[in-house]
């Protein structure tokens, strides 16, 4: 039999990967060809040509026994000085290798850090709409997640909520920008407040609060639009970032977890997360994949592929009197509908149209909505 909090996520499994496995059996009786599925954020365009290069040179010039061996369970210290030193180039922060950790993905790094965090009946704060593993992932380590709900007009967090839902059981907040699955950016103006906000609240509740930044789409813009680093303006943020977008490595499951020196008790912190790698099971992130990265730093995905889809449809769906924020980032649109969403999405499929509804991104009744997964 199994356990209990396992009954409560399979009955709670992800709309979006439900979605995903009917987009499959749709294809065997159709043909993929005629099934239209926009549910999964899967990138469509190949990774770049640096990638390939990079894993034939790196197969043929390495010592076989090291570069498919152990490593620390941070991951290798030569690979994550050269992310650091990417990230300080970019971004004027101040890392050293000791302050990455590299994981498996952005679900991974989530899991780690919130293993290393969380106590029972802990809080963690996040915007809606939001992806929904962020519940699941945290009550994995019996923690609540706290919704806060969007000015539907920007998709901007409601700040003044966000304040008065912040108590002494919060922990933690996480953020996505640009947005999965608005492609809303949060300005600066919009981080700054967060920040003042947080400032202020862990000194009347006498403990941090840790401001999460999970950034797979973080290179995914359009429009030249800057996705500010949130890092400068809150000492006690922690950065997931995943490469499974900007280079289309989705299915490698390759990322890192950057703790800032700033951050309260930022040496545990690091070691936390680093034995939560080990102990949850990954161990490290996988070898081969992580020594590709250094040679890819610079590397581009076609951006112009997903901004082409992005106006194209766009285009189409506002000259046919829907509504949605036009995403600056990131390759969603997050569409009101004109009927319940889950409806929509149920009478889409008879099209073999696959949408996810909004509910999945905790928006039920705020608006009616479905997510179109434009790559």
């Amino acid at each position: 039999m199994i356990s209990d909090k396992m009954k409560t996520f399979v009955g709670s499994n992800s709309v979006i990967r439900q979605m995903f496995e009917e987009g499959k059996r749709l294809e065997k009786i159709y043909g993929k060809e005629n099934v239209y599925d926009f549910s999964l954020g899967n990138p469509n365009v190949p990774a770049p040509e640096e990638v390939k290069n990079a894993i034939i040179k790196i197969v043929q010039e390495e010592e076989p026994v090291f570069l498919h061996g152990y490593m620390s369970n941070a991951g290798y210290e030569d690979v994550r000085e050269k992310i650091a030193d990417y990230i300080n180039k970019n971004h004027g922060t101040n890392f050293g290798f000791k302050n990455i950790i590299m994981v498996a993905g952005a679900a991974s790094g989530l899991n780690v850090v919130l293993k290393s965090i969380l106590n029972p009946n802990d809080e963690v704060i996040v915007f809606a709409p939001y992806f929904s593993e962020y519940r699941s992932i945290a009550g994995n380590y019996d923690g609540k997640v706290v919704e806060v709900k969007p000015d539907t007009a920007t998709f901007e967090p409601q700040l003044n909520e966000f304040e008065n839902k912040i108590n002494k059981n919060t922990k933690a907040v996480i953020i996505n920008t640009p947005n999965n699955p608005t492609g809303v950016i949060y300005s600066e103006e919009t981080l700054k407040n967060i920040a003042k906000i947080l400032v202020k609240k862990e000194t009347e509740i006498g403990h941090p609060i840790y401001l999460i930044s999970d950034e797979p789409y973080r290179e995914l813009v359009y429009d030249n639009t800057e996705v500010p680093y949130v890092t400068k303006y809150y000492k006690d943020t922690i950065i997931v970032y995943s490469y499974s977008k900007s280079l289309s490595l989705a299915g490698e499951r390759i990322g890192y977890v950057a703790v800032p020196e700033e951050l309260e008790d930022s040496k545990n912190m690091i070691e936390a997360i680093t034995i939560a790698n080990r102990i949850l099971g990954t161990v490290n992130a996988p070898s081969l994949i992580q020594r590709v990265i250094p040679y890819c730093q610079e590397a581009k995905t076609n951006i112009e592929y997903y901004k082409k889809n992005r106006d194209l449809l766009y285009e189409i769906l506002t000259e046919n009197n829907f509504k949605c924020v036009k995403p600056q980032g990131a390759f969603y649109l997050f569409v009101k509908t004109p009927i319940d969403d889950k409806e929509f999405c149920n009478m889409a499929k008879k099209y073999n149209l696959l949408f996810v509804p909004g509910s999945a991104f905790a928006c039920p009744r705020i608006c009616k909505n479905s997510i179109l997964c434009f790559t």
